[in-house]
């Protein structure tokens, strides 16, 4: 019994190895902090309405965070959502404004936005041209990784936030855009 368990746990092993070693290789390389925002137009739902959303207009207002999510409607979107909704109106006295995007559809985005994100901010599509841009793609599912952007008003990124861990991305956000008023 005791020969006959050695291929397995030399299997795990190796599967662990390889496991390890796919995660390094497909590790996300988000956009630095002090590059260019990459210019978008999406179609966005704010309080269950759909509209056009353009980047450089709500740059033109103030500094914007920019957060993609992988699904909307899954536990750790929904618990990110309520978080910036809760924190919507001190990311509005800090003069900021807040979108999430996600590559679902945009009647998922109405429903999202009305029941997760409370009609305090929109959600957007993020179509595969704005994944890739902002270098957000998790492997080939076409969804986006929980990476949180703070854009200054000249476009230019602020602060990066990479983390599958949804607790963080509203508190180290809105450090950011607090720290541009000074």
């Amino acid at each position: 019994m005791k020969h006959a368990l050695k291929p397995i746990v030399a299997a795990f092993a190796v599967l662990g190895v390889a496991a390890t070693s796919v995660t390094a290789t497909t590790a996300l390389a988000e956009l630095a902090q002090g590059a260019k925002a990459p210019a978008f137009t999406t179609r966005a739902a704010l309080a269950g309405e759909e509209f056009g959303f353009t980047l450089n207009a709500a740059l033109a207002k103030g500094p914007v965070v920019l957060y993609f999510y992988p699904k909307a409607f899954t536990s750790g979107c929904t618990l990110e959502a309520n978080a910036f909704a809760e924190a919507m109106p001190s990311f509005k006295a800090a003069g900021a404004s807040v979108i999430g995007m996600s590559n679902d559809d945009i009647a998922t985005l109405k429903r999202f936005s009305r029941e997760e994100c409370r009609d305090a901010f929109p959600v957007g599509v993020a179509s595969p041209r704005i994944i890739q841009a902002y270098d957000v793609a998790m492997g080939s599912s076409g969804l986006a990784s929980r990476t949180s952007y703070v854009i200054a008003q000249d476009g230019r990124i602020v602060a990066v936030h990479s983390n599958s861990d949804y607790r963080g991305h509203v508190e180290k956000t809105l450090a950011a855009v607090r720290a541009l008023k000074k």
